[in-house]
């Protein structure tokens, strides 16, 4: 009778005696689940059951977020720019938009082409922040996003409501259009402006563009626009007429091979400067790609170990710069021999036929470009680029034409063929008998002196036989005939053994301009017949070392190479006549009675040294001689 009172006493009343005396039948001491069998399932699924392997089941998610592989973020993402000033290659860009900013002139709306991976959706990224940066101190639009603003992390992150980011590809009809468009009448939420951001901008369909007009003529004031295109001309003009446009560059290069070192040395990979360098050849001026690249190739070399730009090669499937310059130039002498050879080897290492096509194709495009410009103007070592040029100055501007026709032609050949070296190996056949013919322009020429051009007729063995008596007669005192005429004109062609008798040779020919331009601004590094490598004085003209080529090769009758080089040449012929003048004026001032004179002559100067030949009796004539 005195347990009833606490048997159904209040509980608030007395909650200790409920804490510690009793408990309610479900909350059983652990001992009692032992007593539980464990093939049978409660009416909440088996919680209690699953309680205890919860605990150690943290264990192996805690490992797995520390484990870098799991954890890791592609370079591509990782280094994405977060301020203007971390933007490569697109100076010309920022420094408009901060003039922009400065001065309060914002466009309502931004249009951004260019190549993929240049940092289109980066850029509108950018631009969303900064139109919207906001801080203590800082209460209006700024480019200047070093500090992050209030709303930054949320705009990169993508949750932002006031900034929208999307895929006209996935959205390309009208309704949907209209749809985004019933929303910009409304004011932002939080930010300054309520900013549009749409990617591939050229997908939209024709009325959905048309729907986008009238507001991006006249949008709200707190209403922003920025597109982004790959795709330019696909975008009507009518919208391009309401945008302010950048165009992001192609970034260059040697930019690409820093940015690429600097970041390599971040993620403590060591990679070749040479390696460094085919992967900004192979990204095309896309610095995504080149990161994508970048972060195939740190993975190739061992822990700690450098990454070779061999292994680059290899990984990007190239050949070798340098032996495929060594196949051009086997193409352009017109040895099939050695450029089967050369490019068999490259396919031995691994290259790929149409690649190999593509480097002679960028080798006949940089012996054109060094033709016309100078080495200088490649991107090349300067080993490579003098080879390139010296193949440039002894080729015509019409034959280097002919083979890019060529090339292209027989790059799609090997694209298409189902034997793929096989295709490669005709092409390089036909180029090389192709180097020998000779051009249209040549071909006139030789028939209007009446001379047979190079590869047509001829008088070698059994060139006349065939045919009836009377043409082969014929045939063979015109054969006879074309010798005879050839004989004197291959006597006469003129012997050069120093470079000396080249300047002699000009001298004689009356070319004055070459003559003047030779002997001011060629500094000889090395000669030998058929071949001359020169330094060229400042202002010496660009089409100088093609001038020479031409010249010698119509004099000589032989093809000659004359390459420029950066340094290591000896005087020019004016630079020598000037410096022993200067010798022989000194040594004349020396001189014990002159130098005399000059004391006894105060003021007097040498102004010049004359040369007093003694005459010579005149020749005597043969009518002379019988008289």
């Amino acid at each position: 009778m005195l347990a009833a009172p606490a048997l159904y006493s209040h509980p608030m009343a007395d909650h200790d005696d409920l804490t510690t005396d009793s408990a309610p039948p479900w909350d059983e001491p652990p001992e009692a689940e032992h007593e539980r069998d464990e093939n049978t399932a409660d009416i909440f699924g088996g919680a209690p059951a699953a309680a205890p392997v919860a605990a150690p089941a943290v264990v192996p998610m805690t490992s797995q977020a520390s484990d870098p592989d799991a954890a890791y973020t592609v370079l591509a993402r990782k280094y994405r720019p977060r301020t203007f000033e971390d933007l490569i290659g697109q100076e010309a860009m920022v420094r408009t938009l901060a003039n922009a900013f400065s001065t309060g002139r914002i466009a309502h709306a931004f249009m951004l082409t260019g190549v993929r991976g240049v940092g289109k959706t980066t850029t509108a990224r950018l631009l969303a922040r900064a139109l919207n940066y906001e801080t203590d101190t800082v209460h209006q639009p700024s480019v200047d996003l070093t500090v992050e603003g209030r709303h930054c992390k949320a705009i990169i992150e993508g949750r932002h409501m006031d900034v929208l980011e999307l895929d006209a590809a996935s959205r390309t009809k009208v309704d949907e259009m209209r749809e985004l468009l019933d929303g910009v009448r409304y004011a932002p939420v939080e930010a300054r402006y309520k900013v549009y951001i749409i990617d591939e901008v050229h997908m939209l369909s024709t009325a959905a563009f048309n729907a986008l007009l009238k507001t991006l003529e006249e949008p709200p004031p707190h209403a922003k626009f920025i597109f982004a295109t790959t795709e330019i001309r696909k975008v009507p003009v009518t919208i391009l007429s309401r945008t302010q446009r950048f165009d992001l560059r192609r970034v260059e290069p040697d930019v690409l091979v820093k940015h690429f070192g600097r970041i390599a040395a971040n993620e403590g990979a060591k990679v070749e400067e040479d390696g460094l360098a085919l992967i900004a050849r192979a990204a095309e001026g896309s610095v995504r790609d080149g990161l994508s690249l970048l972060d195939q190739a740190i993975v190739q070399g061992e822990r700690g170990a450098a990454v070779t730009a061999a292994v680059v090669r290899d990984m990007l499937g190239l050949a070798d710069r340098g032996q495929t310059i060594a196949l051009f130039e086997n193409v352009m002498s017109g040895k099939p021999g050695d450029s089967l050879a050369g490019f068999r080897a490259l396919w031995g290492f691994g290259a790929d036929p149409a690649v190999v096509m593509l480097d002679l194709l960028d080798h006949c495009h940089g012996a054109s470009v060094a033709k016309a410009l100078g080495p200088d103007a490649l991107t090349l070592p300067k080993e490579q680029a003098a080879r390139l040029t010296a193949i440039g100055a002894q080729t015509s501007a019409g034959t280097l034409s002919r083979l890019w026709q060529m090339l292209l032609k027989a790059h799609d050949e090997v694209r298409r063929a189902p034997d793929a070296m096989a295709a490669a190996e005709m092409a390089l056949i036909r180029l090389c008998y192709a180097a020998d013919l000779p051009g249209p322009e040549e071909a006139l020429k030789a028939l209007r002196d009446g001379a047979p051009p190079n590869g047509l007729g001829g008088g070698g063995p059994g060139g006349g036989g065939g045919g009836s008596m009377g043409g082969g007669a014929q045939g063979g005192a015109v054969n006879a005939q074309a010798r005879v005429m050839a004989a004197p004109a291959a006597q006469a062609a003129p012997t050069l053994a120093s470079f000396e008798d080249v300047v002699r040779l000009i001298a004689e020919k009356r070319d004055i301009g070459l003559r003047l331009d030779v002997e001011q601004y060629v500094r000889p590094i090395s000669f030998r017949p058929g071949a001359i490598t020169y330094e060229a004085a400042p202002g010496a003209p660009g089409n100088l070392a093609g001038r020479l080529v031409r010249a010698l090769k119509e004099w000589t009758g032989q093809p000659w190479l004359v390459a420029a080089e950066g340094g290591g040449g000896a005087e020019s012929l004016l630079e020598r006549q000037k410096r022993e003048e200067r010798e022989e004026l000194a040594s004349i001032r020396a001189d014990p009675f002159v130098a005399s004179v000059l004391d006894a002559f105060p003021g007097a100067e040498i102004v010049e040294v004359r040369k007093i030949l003694t005459p010579e009796a005149p020749p005597i004539e043969p009518d002379e001689l019988e008289d």
